[in-house]
């Protein structure tokens, strides 16, 4: 029987594992946010999937970057992947701008784009703001090429947070837009897929904001380039609540992002985490999460740079998952130029 879903493309894997794709942004080192929210779920999961993970360099660009902090970001969040428990043999490992292909579907995509859509996109309207005047054409368009990031690879499930599910409703209409327009399902439709624990760190400084890579305020932030001593001292200047019990609870925003944290580097509830606080002060749990945070952080840390000493063995690794994506991606994109009526390449 076969169970193929029928919104996917006959090029789709035949893999009975679903494909899984997620990728972060190389702007700033990687921070605990990132390791919580996103790379911690993808070793848990890169077995149970067809998985592909990777380092959005193009997407960085849309503002400027330093070019020496943008190469050395790079291939820090590489290292940092590989660090954290994602296998190169289990899953596809790979720098953005090493597979031409992204590029090419996403100026295809943006022209079955409308400026419309692109212009509702929560993210450009907040960047956007920053810029002032001055808008980077690339802020406003990138989004059709996150599109061809997760197209490219008929992907089934994208691991995001709820700040990013926008984009992916705009992929399905461009993926749907796509498929009715040329008579044939070129690509697969992605769902969202929302990890219920750990899936949002905030500020250390404002447990109402997201943790940030770009915050403004250096206590805010645990990047994993951190010393113990400056994650230690960060997580101890962190912002609590009044009163002094130690409860879960959205009324209590500082405390619970410091158990969210524990709760996420121990896999254990938040909730169950607090009732061992009961008459104990808040002094006691930051000391606690900054033992624990340092404790898994400095691991991935450590082994991150021993990785980062060894550039000839980190490249050849990231041209074994760029050559591993290719193949992947020719396919579909060859599919693409046909349905579209470009002519074949000789």
């Amino acid at each position: 029987m076969n169970t193929r879903d029928a919104n996917s493309p006959a090029t789709a894997s035949e893999s009975p594992k679903k494909t899984m794709l997620s990728a972060v942004q190389p702007t700033n080192p990687m921070t605990l946010g990132n390791l919580i929210g996103a790379v911690r779920n993808w070793t848990s999961l890169q077995r149970d999937y067809d998985s592909i993970f990777f380092a959005v360099d193009q997407h960085a660009i849309t503002v400027r970057q330093d070019p020496k902090a943008l190469h050395e970001n790079t291939l820090r969040a590489m290292a940092t992947f590989i660090a954290a428990g994602l296998d190169p043999e289990s899953c596809t490992l790979f720098v953005q701008s090493h597979v031409p292909e992204h590029v090419e579907l996403g100026w295809i995509l943006l022209c079955n784009s409308t400026m419309g859509e692109l212009n509702r996109m929560t993210q450009f309207k907040d960047k956007s703001q920053k810029e002032g005047a001055h808008i980077p054409t690339g802020l406003f368009a990138y989004p059709t090429l996150m599109a061809a990031d997760i197209l490219l690879y008929q992907t089934q499930l994208v691991p995001v947070g709820e700040d990013q599910k926008q984009h992916v409703e705009l992929t399905r209409d461009l993926a749907l837009r796509m498929n009715h327009s040329y008579g044939s399902a070129l690509f697969t439709i992605p769902e969202p897929f929302i990890p219920k624990v750990g899936a949002r760190i905030m500020s250390l400084q404002d447990p109402t904001k997201k943790m940030s890579k770009s915050d403004p305020d250096p206590k805010a932030t645990i990047f994993l380039t951190d010393t113990n001593k400056q994650i230690q001292t960060k997580i101890k200047s962190a912002v609590t609540d009044s009163g002094s019990e130690i409860t879960y609870g959205a009324d209590k925003p500082g405390i619970k992002n410091l158990l969210d944290i524990q709760g996420a580097m121990l896999g254990e509830d938040p909730a169950a985490i607090a009732q061992r606080y009961l008459g104990k002060m808040y002094g006691h749990l930051k000391v606690d999460t900054a033992d624990i945070v340092v404790g898994h952080v400095s691991k991935i840390r450590d082994e991150s740079d021993r990785l980062l000493g060894d550039r000839a063995e980190l490249g050849r690794l990231l041209a074994i998952g760029a050559a591993k994506a290719r193949a992947r991606a020719r396919t579909t994109l060859d599919r693409v130029y046909q349905a579209v009526g470009f002519v074949p390449r000789g």
